[in-house]
């Protein structure tokens, strides 16, 4: 079955009403859908756009931002589960940081399909950044599948994608398509996301679409600077490209979001794994062997 997959390179507009953002989320998914998109997927944080509704002397604050929006994470979420089930498609609407009842914060990725939230998932590894300067915690739920009408899909969020136990936890769960959300702020941090991605989808024999922030806003401590491009990574075999790269944004930068729109047969990544020139995805367990065996 051909599917119709929408990776966002997300411009972090300055936003300032609640209504202003509704009409703007609105019109970039419908966007997508004009163009026959069935799944979307927007970066590692976009939801800190909504920090733009804050005072200036707030959002200008990296701590006090993430937590004067906590009071519109639940809007937010309304908004994207109406979007999904007006649509009829899967969402994942990028991250948000979100306060837990432990107190701590931590990257969540939600996941909505047409029939609502199917759950979420959090980022697994932190960033130095996030660890050392903006105290947001990691998981402690561990890594899922979602199964959705498109087929099972997992989410590996920025950093996560540059480890291969978690790549290959997706893998074991029966996953067949990665969302890899991400913010970077410099073209080698998104070039460590792009490999990782290359590799765990090379490693497991599945395909990763990425999505990333890209652009300036200077009104924001936590995403000043952006760099990054939408693409889907597929296994180098039979009948994808040899570099792996299955589709790809033309620029590592941009003025306003801009969607990739690609489409792609899941089936056809899966079936490397019986057919193809290698059998990486078999072969996995010979590597913790001595003797290869």
């Amino acid at each position: 079955m051909t599917i119709t997959l929408a990776a966002c390179q997300y411009k972090i507009d300055l936003i300032k009403s609640w209504d202003a953002y509704v009409a703007h989320l609105t019109a970039l998914v419908e966007e997508a859908v004009s163009q026959g998109a069935q799944l979307l997927l927007l970066p590692e944080y976009a939801g800190l756009v909504l920090t733009g509704l804050l005072p200036e002397t707030e959002r200008s604050d990296l701590h006090r931002s993430i937590a004067g929006i906590q009071t519109l994470a639940p809007g937010w979420m309304q908004l994207c589960e109406d979007l999904a089930r007006k649509h009829r498609i899967v969402f994942q609407p990028g991250t948000m940081p979100v306060r837990d009842a432990d107190g701590h914060y931590r990257n969540r990725a939600p996941l909505f399909g047409p029939e609502g939230l199917l759950g979420h998932q959090d980022k697994q590894i932190m960033t130095r950044f996030e660890r050392e300067k903006w105290n947001i915690a990691r998981s402690v739920e561990g890594l899922r599948a979602f199964d959705t009408s498109l087929g099972r899909v997992g989410i590996l969020i920025c950093y996560d994608n540059e480890f291969p136990m978690l790549g290959r936890k997706l893998a074991e769960l029966g996953v067949e398509l990665v969302l890899a959300p991400s913010c970077t702020d410099t073209l080698a941090g998104s070039f460590r996301v792009r490999i990782g991605a290359q590799a765990r989808a090379l490693e497991n024999q599945y395909a990763v679409l990425s999505a990333p922030t890209a652009g300036d806003a200077p009104w924001s401590p936590a995403l000043d600077e952006n760099k990054g491009r939408a693409a889907l990574y597929v296994p180098s075999d039979y009948g994808m490209p040899p570099s792996g790269i299955f589709a790809e944004s033309q620029s590592d930068d941009v003025e306003e979001s801009h969607w990739l729109i690609t489409q792609i047969d899941l089936t056809q990544v899966a079936r490397l794994r019986t057919e193809g020139q290698v059998a990486t995805r078999r072969d996995w367990a010979e590597q913790f062997s001595e003797h290869g065996q």
